[in-house]
């Protein structure tokens, strides 16, 4: 998602600075070690780069926008290898995924405006057939930008919210192509200041999620802001039952807007970078025990009308509606696009 330069940065600044800064609510003594640059993107077709996934020793990257669903596979010096396409005309693509059976799934979710009726995940098989599934929200239009597809290929959308009380949502079928399938608000998850510089707007880049990763061992999910990552291990596809739990916070090196997160190879290291170019790929190694340790929620433990929110930081009402006000001006200069 693309920020909306001084009109976005100098309201929501405001309104951040006013926030406790309250400790992440996550262990911060992360078992991982010093970052290190893998390779630098340069190839002029990936500009915005968004989403970011990993396939053994390649890949697979998207950017944010676009008139057409197109994945590049990346080798391991960041050079375009090869491009998969599909006939789609996105509204707002934001992250991408790579499912078991190979299917390649760009979530098209972002929303700026708040005015979507339906979002999309597209589909690029790989015979090269593609499918389009919309998903409709239960409680009206939310921006998002992180999907995580657990192993079953049951996918999840992370919300990016302005104050860091971000929800999870799951569709309440198995994804079909031309559907439209309604969702679940599954989980409330809540994110705080937590110093760490860097993005595109200010203090509030601690809040806002950016993107997500399943790794392909289905060990871990790691969930990203414009800053820091956090990785929580998973048992089976219990991916609400792993976001219930604590999760390691890493903060990552400073970037100008950083959405893109993935596994590694291994499926433990993690790998991050930004929109712009030269766009540097960062690989975090993982350094300590990562190993799976049991879930703090059962798997269908939904949040009930009001949200089951975890670690969600405290803010007054005079906030909020500070936050409403903001988002409103903020909203106010985003440019549109049909929805796809």
């Amino acid at each position: 998602m693309r920020p909306s330069g001084l009109l976005a940065c100098a309201p929501l600044g405001v309104l951040v600075a006013l926030l406790p800064a309250a400790p992440a609510a996550a262990e911060d003594a992360a078992p991982y070690g010093t970052p290190s640059t893998r390779c630098e993107i340069t190839d002029p077709r990936l500009p915005e780069l968004s989403g970011l996934a990993g396939a053994g020793e390649t890949m697979l990257a998207m950017n944010d926008g676009g008139d057409q669903a197109e994945v590049f596979v990346l080798g391991g010096d960041c050079a375009v290898a090869e491009v998969r396409t599909a006939a789609v005309d996105p509204y707002d693509p934001e992250d991408l995924a790579l499912a078991a059976d190979g299917t390649l799934w760009l979530a098209d979710i972002g929303d700026n405006a708040g005015e979507r009726a339906t979002v999309a995940l597209i589909g690029i098989r790989p015979d090269g057939s593609s499918t389009l599934t919309r998903l409709t929200y239960p409680d009206g239009a939310h921006d998002a930008e992180a999907l995580l597809m657990a192993p079953d290929g049951t996918p999840y959308l992370v919300t990016k919210e302005v104050l860091g009380a971000s929800s999870v949502y799951r569709p309440d079928a198995p994804l079909a192509d031309g559907a439209t399938v309604p969702m679940s608000r599954v989980l409330g998850l809540g994110f705080t200041l937590t110093g760490t510089p860097g993005g595109p707007v200010g203090r509030a880049g601690q809040l806002l999620v950016t993107g997500g990763a399943v790794s392909a061992d289905g060990q871990r999910i790691a969930l990203r802001t414009y800053t820091d990552a956090y990785v929580w291990p998973l048992s089976g596809s219990d991916v609400v039952g792993a976001l219930g739990g604590t999760p390691v916070r890493v903060p990552l090196p400073e970037a100008p807007q950083g959405e893109a997160i993935a596994f590694a190879a291994n499926d433990r290291d993690l790998l991050v970078a930004s929109e712009g170019l030269p766009s540097v790929v960062t690989l975090v190694p993982a350094g300590g025990d990562l190993s799976v340790a049991p879930a703090s929620a059962p798997a269908d433990a939904a949040a009930g009308p009001g949200g089951d929110t975890r670690r969600v930081a405290p803010v007054t009402a005079g906030l909020i509606a500070a936050g409403v006000a903001t988002v409103l001006v903020w909203l106010g200069g985003k440019l549109r696009r049909r929805p796809a």
